[in-house]
Formats: structure tokens, sequence, C-alpha cells
């Protein structure tokens, strides 16, 4: 018996409307309306780099361009709708999602003790209870603010002093609550002095099926269309063989369906899917022809097979790669436009020189950078250089690259 089959344009469709990136970018974006747009996207990942704005910045300005940095931290730190945990990284999430987390916190409480241990922490155990009695006395603080005298190394996450892994050991497994962030330092507080009880207390907290089935759910809502792996990549909370499970209980009670989708190449990949994804509206709906940049981080890319498969968008992140073996850059942002992902530019702002520097930008392979196109970028770029804080736009001698195909290998 043949499965049904969700061709490329409908597929590519469907998860851009899953991602908030199907419908033309304007709108509220504070407060309530700012909640909404997270509670849909299911998190929105944190990372400090800063070439042009954050990732997280930049994920909602893509969705909603009136965003300003301030509205995320009102959310956050003044009206308390957020909390700050793990999912595959750090990310924000909405408060009402804090009691899913128990498992995941459980979890890492065992997990993380043993592997922290090794890691060249030593020592981290012994200032578990001094950091607490620190905090529950002083109130909240950062990691500057314990651990005084103690040997420090380089400042990578491998090398933190005990204090610093304590703290971190305490809010991962649930004694300490993220309160906010100070130049993108995180200060904690004592979770019971921070969240109500019912958020919180493990007499009120969802069972492990309970969970599981959340976050299946909620993965597979928030995707479309999914494997058991991405499903389980999502959250980052249940095990492959749990996911496999629902998965499998999910398709004999009709929760869900087996389909396939047609790649941007014309291959085939299975995935699950709720029952009647063909007739899904999204799947008729056009996007804009707006060009946005996204973040490497944005949810729509961080699943790179992912991306590829349904775009043929080769991407990987290069911050980590040696200069001389970067293929394009170190912080290289995708371009959309419609339904493509039609390019990546190597832009940086200078803030000190009140300019958004465009160092290269590469054409996906078969599109064409005509006029239109480059008026589009343009316009963007305009609306983009408010949120790097920058006035000026300029464009480096040679910055139009050929296109590039198969980058990665």
């Amino acid at each position: 018996m043949s499965l049904p089959r969700l061709q490329n344009t409908a597929a590519r469709r469907i998860f851009l409307d899953r991602h908030a990136l199907l419908e033309p970018p304007q709108g509220a974006a504070h407060g309530s309306d700012l909640l909404k747009l997270i509670e849909r996207l299911g998190f929105v990942q944190l990372d400090s780099i800063n070439t042009v704005a954050r990732a997280h910045d930049l994920i909602l300005f893509a969705r909603k361009p009136r965003y300003r940095p301030q509205h995320l931290k009102q959310l956050y730190e003044r009206d308390k709708d957020l909390f700050e945990h793990w999912t595959h990284d750090a990310a924000v999430i909405p408060l009402q999602f804090y009691p899913q987390w128990h498992m995941r916190r459980t979890r890492d409480a065992a997990k993380l003790r043993k592997q922290w241990r090794n890691w060249r922490r030593g020592g981290f155990e012994e200032q578990l209870q001094a950091v607490l009695d620190h905090i529950r006395d002083a109130g909240a603080c950062g990691s500057s603010d314990v651990g005084r005298g103690e040997a420090r190394g380089s400042g990578g996450w491998w090398d933190w002093h005990p204090s610093k892994t304590a703290l971190e050991y305490l809010w991962r497994s649930g004694a300490l609550h993220v309160v906010g962030r100070e130049g993108f330092q995180k200060r904690y507080d004592l979770t019971s002095r921070s969240l109500d009880t019912d958020l919180w207390s493990s007499d009120v907290a969802p069972t492990e099926t309970e969970t599981i089935d959340w976050s299946c759910s909620g993965a597979l809502d928030r995707l479309g269309f999914a494997t058991s792996g991405e499903i389980a990549a999502f959250w980052g909370h249940a095990t492959s063989a749990e996911v496999k499970a629902w998965c499998a209980n999910a398709l004999q009670k009709g929760a869900i369906e087996e389909i396939e989708i047609v790649g941007a190449d014309g291959s085939l990949k299975r995935a699950f899917a709720r029952p009647g994804i063909l007739d899904d509206p999204a799947a008729d709906t056009v996007a804009p022809a707006r060009l946005r940049v996204l973040s490497p981080f944005d949810p729509a890319l961080r699943d790179r097979k992912r991306a590829n498969f349904l775009f043929g968008f080769d991407y990987r992140i290069e911050v980590f790669v040696p200069e001389a073996k970067r293929i394009f850059g170190y912080y290289v942002f995708p371009l959309l436009q419609g339904e493509r992902l039609v390019g990546r530019v190597d832009m940086k702002a200078f803030r000190g020189k009140d300019t958004l520097r465009v160092r290269a930008l590469w054409p996906e392979h078969g599109v064409q950078w005509g006029k239109g196109r480059q008026s589009a970028l343009e316009a963007e770029l305009d609306r983009i250089k408010r949120l790097a804080g920058v006035s000026e736009i300029r464009f480096e001698p040679d910055w139009l690259k050929p296109s590039m195909q198969h980058q990665f290998g």
C-alpha cells in the first residue's frame, strides 16, 4: 500500500508555516504578541555571537521586524513569562512549559554529576552547598560572585572554576533558576524563591509518560512532519527509544500517520505527520516574496540535514573552522526569499564606525542575482541596520561571488 506523498513545494510551505515564516513579517513584537510567537516556535535559542545581532534577536526580528532586544528582556526579566534552560542548546522557553522540564532536570541531576566529574571539573560537588548557601543569603548572583580565590583557567566551558560548575549544575538540575542576564552573563537565584511552587514542586510534576507525550506531540506539531529522530532532537527531552515507542503507539491509535516527503532533489523520505496533512491550508499558501536574513541558529535551519533535504541548502556554521579552511566565512547568514533559500551573506556591524559592512554574498546554485533581488536585499539590510545599531551600509569591492553547489560535500 502506497503512502500519502507530500510534494516538495507543499512540504516547504507547511514547514515554513510551522516556523512562522510563511506569513508576511509584520505585527506587534512585544508583550503578549511576542510571547505567542515564542510559544508557537516552542523556544528561541540563545547565542552570544554579535557580528550583526545576537541569534535570538535575529530569529525574532526575521518574523517581527518591529522587534527590538529590549522586548525580549522585558518579557523575560520584568514580566517573567519566560525561563531559560536547555533544549538542544541554551534557550528561552515560555514559563508555562516549565513543569515539562522536570524529567529533564531529574535526569540531568544524575547524568551531569557523573559526566562533569570526569571533564576537568574536579571539586565542583564540594561547592554545591556553599553556592546554595551564598545565594540564599546574598540573593541572585552570577559566576563572578562565587568561588573567589579559586583557580581560573581560560574561561572556556571546559575550564570553569568549581563554583561556576556548581552554579550550572544546580541550575540544570533544578535547585537554581536563571532570573536574567547582565552583559549576557547569567544571574541565578533559588528556584523556590523565583517561581510559584506549582511550577517546580515534584509533587505536582508531570509523569515521565506525560512529559514524553507532551514533548513528542509538541515537536511534531511545530515541525509539521518529522522522523522519530527529528522529533527526539526538537526538545532534547526523551531518548530515541522513548520517541520510537511513542510514534509506534500514536500510529496504532491513528493520532499520526506515515507519509512520504519529496526532497528538493526529488528523493523520498518517510516521516510522521498528523492525519490529513496533504489538505493543510498552508500547502496552498504562497510565501511572501520579501527577502529575509536568517540567523544560522534559526529554528528553520538548525537541523542542517533537514534544510538540505527540503531546500537543497547545504549549510554549516564555520565559527570553529580554522580561517584558512573556511569556505565562506566565520559567521555567514542564510537568505530566505519566498519558499527558497537563495544565498548566504558574510557581513558584520562595525559599531565604532556606524557601518554594516557586506563582505561577500554567494547566490545559491541556479539563483540569478539581478536588480530586483538586489533591491530586496538592500531593503532588508536597511531594516537590519537598525537592529544592528548602525546607520550606514557598505558593500566591499567584489562582494558578489559566483554561486556554488554542494559546498561541503
